[in-house]
């Protein structure tokens, strides 16, 4: 089941006495949290409405309702920023990581399941799908065209072609 609200950030400091929030994005950027003109906190059960937004050094500065101190402001870091799902700006083709957890990984070619999507991280270079194998043990995927060839989120699989090193202690 997907979820209503996706966590898009974390405010990490303010700025300036006027109460602006720090916020690091979990996001493609910092811009997608500017589009957003409602955001949650405690996991969707309390909005707040965005005033502004700019993005500054790869964090948004955001400005909320409610919050006109450095004081007000400093109450709120540490705490986790969600939106909804429908309010996330994205490509039609493209999907969000949470959707990606607990997808199955097959081989395309054989049609093993080798287990399930525990984690989703970036090396810079490209990401990197951790896979909890059927026996327990974590393996990585590289998110790269030569491995990963359709990631299909209506049947809940991700089909790959793995690479030799890879899975190959399960066996």
């Amino acid at each position: 089941m997907k979820k209503k609200y996706l966590e898009i950030g974390r405010i990490v400091g303010t700025r300036g006495l006027q109460g602006e929030l720090k916020v690091e994005p979990w996001c493609d950027s910092p811009e997608v949290i500017c589009e957003i003109k409602k955001l949650y906190i405690n996991s969707g059960e309390t909005s707040i409405n965005v005033k502004s937004c700019r993005a500054h050094k790869n964090m948004a500065l955001v400005k909320v309702d409610g919050v006109n101190s450095i004081d007000d402001a400093n109450k709120l870091r540490g705490k986790v920023l969600y939106a909804e799902r429908c309010d996330i700006p994205k490509e039609d083709d493209s999907y969000f990581i949470q959707d990606l957890l607990g997808m199955s990984v097959v081989d395309i070619d054989s049609q093993r399941e080798y287990g399930k999507i525990k984690e989703v991280f970036s090396t810079g270079a490209n990401d990197v799908y951790t896979v909890k194998t059927n026996e327990g043990k974590l393996c990585y995927v590289p998110v790269i065209k030569d491995v990963v060839i359709d990631i299909n989120l209506q049947e809940d699989k991700i089909l790959i072609r793995p690479i030799e090193g890879i899975f190959d202690d399960d066996n």
